[in-house]
């Protein structure tokens, strides 16, 4: 099935530049060129991915990617003309999922595209040989994509879901932060130790009551222990 890609920008030069790089590699495109006219197109079709400028005009995309988390864990990747961490990190506490700063290479864009869709659409992707995965009350279902905590349902981005199953799998191994950048984002990632932070944090504050399942290892990484 072709997956289609939502570009959001309102740079024409650089719109149409990323959207030949991808048309090349299959990719079915959708184009906005305002924080409006994006929410528009999601609500009237179906997007696997979203690349999503920051400085928007009528609805920047702090915004955008705050409405859509509402309803739709739909990879985001958030593009951003500051080199500035404090950036980086509101959008992944608002759900993005990866970033690229500005001037970017097509490439590199196109690799963070490619990975993402890989490992969210793909149907041999990262799913476990079984279809479920049960730790301390915490249950994800591979094949829907979805976890719940003690019979509660809970909402997580792709990035925070890949996270959580990797802990999972590997319950009681200490993993680094390095290890968990390169798994995640790949081993272009720019990103530092405090990407990693912001979304553990995230994590645990949707796990609830289960959040102390995540165990930080100091100076290390972390660990997840099935607290049952």
């Amino acid at each position: 099935m072709q997956k289609t890609v939502l570009i959001v920008e309102d740079e024409d030069i650089l719109r149409e530049i990323v959207k030949d790089y991808l048309l090349n590699e299959g990719y079915e495109i959708l184009e906005a060129v305002n924080g409006n006219e994006a929410l528009d197109i999601f609500e009237e079709y179906e997007v696997h991915l979203i690349i999503l400028d920051i400085m928007l005009p009528e609805l920047d995309g702090w915004s955008v990617c705050r409405r859509i988390r509402k309803s739709s864990d739909v990879p985001i990747i958030m593009l951003t003309a500051r080199a500035d961490e404090d950036d980086t990190l509101l959008g992944f506490e608002l759900g993005a999922d990866d970033y690229v700063t500005k001037p970017y290479s097509p490439p590199i864009l196109l690799a963070r595209v490619k990975r993402l869709i890989d490992s969210r659409y793909s149907s041999t992707g990262n799913l476990s040989s079984l279809d479920t995965l049960v730790i301390s009350g915490i249950h994800v279902h591979f094949p829907s994509r979805t976890v719940t905590v003690d019979g509660e349902s809970i909402s997580l981005t792709h990035t925070e879901f890949e996270i959580l199953t990797y802990m999972m799998r590997n319950s009681g191994i200490i993993i680094t932060r390095e290890q968990l950048i390169i798994k995640i984002w790949g081993y272009e990632f720019a990103g530092d130790d405090r990407t990693v932070n912001s979304h553990i944090r995230n994590l645990r504050h949707k796990l609830g009551d289960k959040a102390d399942s995540i165990v930080t290892v100091i100076r290390v990484g972390y660990k997840f222990e099935d607290k049952a």
